[in-house]
């Protein structure tokens, strides 16, 4: 393992997860456990994901895979949905699912020596849901009162703007939580029939860590997971190329009542699998995270006094995700912090970052990796990121090393590679202006 570099938080690798601490199998079914100790406290966590998202459901019937795991809990083949929260209550436990474009989330918190229960229980949950009209009537409308309020939000409106001017008819331009129209249109039946076709053990992870040993860990979840076979779950369709843009493109969109204008630019990014994608993330950060939010706060917040919130963000999934800025100005403004932003963003990849600057956010990305690891909860995030994207066991005790290593000229070209101030979209959501 090589030196930390000079000048760089000196972390000793032994304590992040690895090879010697990391136990894995590979299930007949083709569910992948990974599992680590820690005895430091009695609890455990598991967390994991489905290979089932809103890629597989149809635009008509969107927010289908969002309602199908809200619903798992409502009710099971053999207990009620008041029965199986008095499960998890009785043990002092957490137990829940969410989903999202490509997968379904699960996440699981006990007292170790509870663990054995709640895998049967989350077992029995993605097995057998029953999905109850009257249960699934009163979710579908939680879910329409959340959208309602989420298309007069003004942060929301231009998010799923942007979206659809750099997706236009690639699936990434629909939200995952579907719209009023498509789910005031979903039944229980129609969960019921995508959980049958849908979920199943094939591509499923799951990562145990806490205080039991790594082989009992893998055990439990081969009893609770060991004979789940489902025939009909299909391959998840692969996701199409993303065009990129041919120019500038904006939409405004009106929200009447509203006091504050949101504003989103941006173009594609990198997928987590792409090699640049760790160099993406330090340019991010000096952009736009770093610090009071990088370059963008400093020159559109503090110096120019032009925005309330100004910040990038990288996605980072399985696909080309966006690589955006969003604020949140005074309707006034608006106009003004767009021309600032998008000079910024020149001035970033045309100019590239300076010495101090990525010696900076690279001692920040390294200092930070023992934070995110010293709970149970992160170092199973940890696990299953690891498995999703393929980054080898040992991913994070070469992190700090990876890091250390990227140079001012591979942040600029890989800047140059995804920023192109002139090929972007702009959206912004506020009081004034019409809709385009």
């Amino acid at each position: 393992m090589p030196e930390p570099r000079p000048g760089f938080p000196k972390l000793d690798i032994r304590s992040l997860p690895g090879p010697e601490t990391i136990r894995r199998r590979v299930l007949p079914n083709g569910l992948t456990i990974l599992a680590r100790e820690n005895f430091s406290s009695p609890s455990v966590i598991l967390t994991g994901s489905l290979m089932v998202g809103a890629l597989d459901e149809s635009p008509a019937r969107g927010g289908l895979a969002d309602l199908t795991a809200s619903g798992l809990m409502r009710g099971t083949a053999s207990r009620t949905f008041e029965k199986i929260y008095e499960s998890i209550e009785s043990l002092g436990a957490g137990l829940s699912f969410g989903a999202g474009t490509h997968s379904t989330s699960f996440r699981g918190k006990s007292l170790a020596e509870d663990l054995r229960v709640l895998l049967v229980l989350a077992a029995e949950v993605l097995r057998s849901p029953t999905f109850p009209k009257s249960q699934m009537a009163r979710l579908r409308a939680e879910k329409l009162t959340a959208l309602s309020i989420r298309d007069q939000d003004t942060g929301s409106v231009a998010q799923l703007t942007f979206d659809e001017l750099l997706y236009g008819d690639h699936p990434y331009s629909l939200p995952s939580d579907g719209s009023r129209e498509t789910v005031s249109s979903l039944t229980a039946d129609a969960a019921r029939a995508f959980h049958r076709h849908t979920y199943g053990p094939r591509g499923m992870l799951l990562a145990v860590v806490g205080a039991v040993r790594a082989d009992d860990a893998l055990d439990a979840v081969e009893v609770a997971f060991g004979d789940w076979r489902n025939p009909k779950q299909p391959t998840q369709p692969g996701i199409p190329p993303v065009a990129g843009l041919p120019r500038i493109v904006r939409r405004d969109r009106s929200l009447p009542g509203k006091s504050q204008s949101d504003v989103v630019i941006g173009g594609i990014g990198p997928s987590r699998y792409d090699p640049d994608y760790l160099t993406a993330a330090l340019a991010n950060s000096i952009l736009g995270r770093f610090g009071l939010m990088g370059r963008l706060g400093d020159v559109v917040r503090a110096s120019a006094g032009l925005a309330y919130s100004v910040a990038s963000s990288l996605s980072g999934g399985p696909g080309p995700g966006p690589w955006q800025v969003m604020a949140g100005v005074a309707p006034a403004n608006v106009e003004r912090a767009i021309d600032l932003i998008r000079q910024e963003i020149r001035r970033f990849v045309e100019g590239g970052v300076s010495s101090q600057e990525l010696r900076d956010n690279q001692a920040n990305f390294i200092g930070r990796l023992p934070l995110q690891m010293e709970s149970n909860e992160g170092v199973a995030a940890a696990l299953v990121n690891m498995e999703r994207f393929r980054l080898g066991l040992d991913f994070y005790q070469r992190y700090p090393d990876l890091v250390a290593s990227i140079t001012r000229e591979q942040v600029l070209a890989t800047s140059r590679r995804f920023l192109e101030p002139d090929l972007m979209a702009i959206a912004v959501a506020g009081p004034a202006g019409a809709e385009g």
